[in-house]
Order: C-alpha cells, then structure tokens, then sequence
C-alpha cells in the first residue's frame, strides 16, 4: 500500500481529540516517506471522521465521494477512512465505498506501520486499545499543541457513540505525559491543551496513582513561558484540588468547558447525565466564585427526544441565571446504536428543532456579549496567534488566558508574544483593545 510520491493529504472533522490523533497519523506516515500535501496534490487521503452528529457523518462521506470520482477518472491516489465513524460502520464501509483502499479505526492507529505493508483493501478495527508507541508527532503549524491524557468515555450518555467508538477510559501515565510536553515546549510552542473526552476522570483507571489536579500541578512546574489549558470536564468530576491547582498555577487558563446540555432534570435523567441542575448549578458556581477572571463555557442539544417546549425554556432559563460566557449548540442528533436513537416515537419534528436551536444561539449570544462587558477597562495578557492588515494598520489576534479572543494594532508585536493589552469595547464574539 506504500505510494511512490509519498505524498500525504488528511481531512480531519469533529473535536480536538480528532485533530491530535491526525498529527499522530501523520507522525507515523512520516516514518515511510510521507510528507504532507495539498487535497489535490496528494496520492493518498485519508479522512478522520466524528460521528457526534450526522452532519459531521454526511461530510465525509461526501469527502469520499469526491476522491471516489478522482479515482474513477483515473487518478491513481489510495483513499483511507479512520476515526469514530471507520471504528462504527467497519467492513461496511469497504462495501459501500468501492473505492477505499484503508479503514481503520480509533484503536488502530499505532498498527500503521503493519497496515502499510500489506496489499489490497484492509479493514483493520479491534474494540481493544493498542499499546501507544513511539512515533514522532508532526504537529499543526502555531502556537498551540494537543496533548491527550486520557481518551475513551465510561458515562454512556444516552445520545452519544463515543464510548462505543473510542472505547473506555484509559489514562496515559503522569511520566509519558510530562516527557511529551517538554517535547512540545522545546520546539517553541506557547501552549499545551490536555484533551480527554472527560480530561477531569484522569486517573480513575490508575491504582493508586495520581489524579488530574497532579497533571497540573506537575506541569504548571516546568520551565518557560506558555500556557497550560484543558478540555473536556465533566461536571461531577470536577474536584477542590482541580479548582484550587487552577486557582493557585502560574501557567493554567483560567478557562473550564462543562457541558451541561439540558437545563432540565428529567432530560438530564433521560439523556443519562450523572447530576441534575442543582448539582451543575453549585459546580459552575463554586468556579466562578473562586477563580478570578474565570471563564466557563458549555454545550447545549435542542430538541431532545420528548423535550417540551416547557423543559427547553428551563435550558434557556439556566443560560441566563449561571451567567455563561459561551457554548456549543447543537440540534439533536440521532445516532446509530444509542438509547436516544432508538426513542423514534419521541424524536422532536425538525421544523421544532431548528426554531429552538435559533432560540438557543440566540441566548447564547447574548450571553457571550454580557460577558465581553465585563472585561471593559482591564488590563491582561494577551498570547497573540494571528496577524492581519486593515487600512494599513496591522490588527493582531490573540487570547486572553480564559480564551476570550482580543483583537489590537501594534507594530511592537510578534505571533507568540504575550502583550499587556487594555481592552476597550466588547463585541458578541471577540473584545478590541489597545497595547499598553
């Protein structure tokens, strides 16, 4: 299966678990001459797919389409497909595409190496995670890099796949963890995101070992100037010792993603969420109360099935009163296998679901613009990821440490500098400020 132009291209959809396995893919490509190519420069393509919803499914599937008509028109490229959805729909995929040459799946990606070897068309999908191997990580060009300390789901929510698709929670050890960040840091990044589908659950599997707030504490240790971030939380899981390592660390972003997705107890129940509006309520409440400058975003799913128009108002209700900085919305979804998926009789009729997802991007907007107001007058730093040019002026863009993005015009400035800006008017989206 090894191409003679080694060239390389990947489309890569869903979350940010998705884009740090593609850098992993492309590591290990490396090691057979791969080098990364444009779309339509590239003899082999592989796209990393989400499941999450169907939207994100429909793309690559059209994704594939496109290189499948490539391929009939005579071009010679190898087409491969991994991820959530390859680890889902397996040989199914190789009878309903013609065309792909490689399917593998979320717990494949170290068998590369033996994959390529082989010939003709390969499935390649076990349920059993493979032991993670050394391979160089060919990172996003930026500032910022992805670093996994856990991966896989034990909560089964009801309308999700992902523990079905990435399998349980495996926590990487605390050493490996500390060895691949001091790698990010000496090729000059100025942040380290941790990911996990539940990155506060670190740990749990580990006898006796150390928990997320260690995670921090040992990294917030290392030399340099850069910033430490992390996602996902689930609720439940968020403890004193994670609120008071972030509290207390230099480096850590004052910065918590907790998806809430209802603000109603009886979908909270349905949707099989370990806490109740209560519970969400005091958590989010106790972050904020105790982190200063603390952002904490969510996400939200209208049109649950049975969700009445009375349960989603007490969403929209929730949004306002937990003052919320930002959050992902979503229309619901059904997804193959899943509990939810099965309540056919109770799915919500689309014309419904959209005018409340409008309703909910709605409250969320107003929610992120209140939010914005209240950075007015202050004075923070700023780690600067973009530049552009308007008028002749040179307008940079950067982040706040709670990730409120801030745009100003300097000359002073370089992409990867942290500014002192004084930030002067808040938009819904972003703040524009002023260096100091």
């Amino acid at each position: 299966m090894e191409s003679k132009n080694k060239k390389l291209y990947i489309e890569t959809l869903g979350c940010q678990m998705n884009k740090s396995d593609s850098e992993r893919i492309k590591g290990i490509m490396s090691h057979f001459g791969y080098i990364d190519a444009d779309e339509n420069d590239a003899d082999f393509l592989i796209v990393n797919t989400c499941s999450i919803r169907k939207l994100s499914e429909d793309k690559a599937y059209s994704k594939l389409g496109n290189w499948g008509a490539r391929k009939k028109a005579g071009e010679d490229i190898k087409i491969g497909i991994c991820g959530c959805v390859a680890q889902q729909e397996k040989e199914n995929l190789l009878k309903k595409f013609p065309y792909i040459d490689l399917v593998f799946g979320t717990h494949n990606i170290y068998e590369l190496p033996e994959l390529l070897k082989q010939e003709g068309r390969i499935c390649a999908i076990t349920n059993t995670p493979v032991s993670e191997k050394k391979f160089e990580i060919i990172r996003t060009k930026g500032i910022n890099a992805w670093l996994p300390v856990t991966e896989g789901c034990n909560n089964f929510c009801t309308y999700c796949v992902v523990p079905y698709t990435r399998g349980r929670e495996r926590s990487r050890s605390l050493d490996n963890i500390i060895k691949e960040a001091k790698e990010i840091l000496s090729k000059g990044y100025k942040e380290i995101t941790l990911l996990g589908q539940n990155v506060d659950s670190y740990g749990k599997d580990l006898k006796n070992g150390p928990d997320f707030g260690d995670v921090l504490y040992e990294l917030d240790k290392l030399e340099g100037d850069f910033r430490i971030r992390f996602t996902t939380s689930y609720p439940t899981d968020i403890t004193d010792k994670v609120i008071n390592t972030v509290k207390n660390g230099k480096k850590i972003c004052e910065c918590f993603h907790i998806p809430m997705q209802s603000g109603n107890d009886r979908i909270l129940k349905m949707m099989n969420r370990r806490y109740n509006v209560e519970e969400y309520s005091k958590i989010v409440k106790k972050v904020q109360n105790e982190i200063e400058n603390v952002t904490v975003t969510s996400d939200f799913i209208a049109g649950f099935p049975s969700e009445t128009e009375e349960e989603f108002q007490d969403t929209i209700k929730m949004i306002k009163e937990l003052s919320l900085d930002y959050a992902n919305t979503a229309a619901y979804s059904p997804r193959p296998n899943t509990p939810a998926g099965k309540m056919t009789d109770k799915f919500i009729p689309d014309d419904i679901k959209k005018r409340r997802l409008f309703e909910l991007n709605e409250a969320i907007k107003e929610a992120t613009f209140n939010s914005n107001k209240k950075y007015e007058g202050k004075i923070l730093e700023v780690l600067i990821e973009k530049e552009n040019f308007k008028d002749n002026k040179r307008i940079l863009e950067g982040r706040l440490r709670n990730n409120k993005v801030v745009h100003f015009e300097s000359n002073r400035y370089n992409i990867g500098d942290f500014a002192a800006v004084k930030l002067n008017r808040a938009s819904t989206w972003c703040l524009f400020g002023e260096e100091i």
